[in-house]
């Protein structure tokens, strides 16, 4: 439903080097790269980072973040790790999220301009 996603960023260069360690666990890559964004994916860029130099430190109660699909547990359990030492910060580790509807692994960190980015696998029993 959703062809690509976007978010604005204060430093192309330093985000692209959190993006390139962070999203290899997931398989996507740096496909595109023009002097004002870059664009990661697998086949098509369907994640894109834009320069916005005067961009403030997105707000933590924004409540707005973007949602990967992992393979595994283990891809989200290496995408958190990795973007943690890309100079990310952990808005939480890696597990279950017991839900109403679903069963749910995931694990949520905040890039250097505070984008709250999610990884989620939907493991069997």
């Amino acid at each position: 439903m959703i062809d690509h996603v976007s978010v604005g960023v204060s430093d192309l260069v330093r985000s692209a080097q959190f993006y390139e360690r962070a999203l290899a666990p997931l398989g996507l890559t740096r496909l595109i790269e023009r002097p004002t964004t870059i664009g990661f994916g697998k086949s098509y860029p369907e994640f894109w980072i834009n320069l916005r130099p005067a961009m403030a430190r997105v707000p933590a109660d924004t409540g707005s973040h973007v949602c990967l699909r992992a393979r595994s547990t283990t891809e989200v359990d290496t995408f958190h790790a990795a973007a943690v030492e890309a100079g990310g910060v952990s808005d939480g580790a890696p597990g279950l999220r017991p839900h109403d509807r679903v069963r749910y692994y995931a694990a949520f960190v905040l890039d250097p301009d505070g984008n709250r980015i999610e990884a989620v696998t939907f493991p069997a029993e």
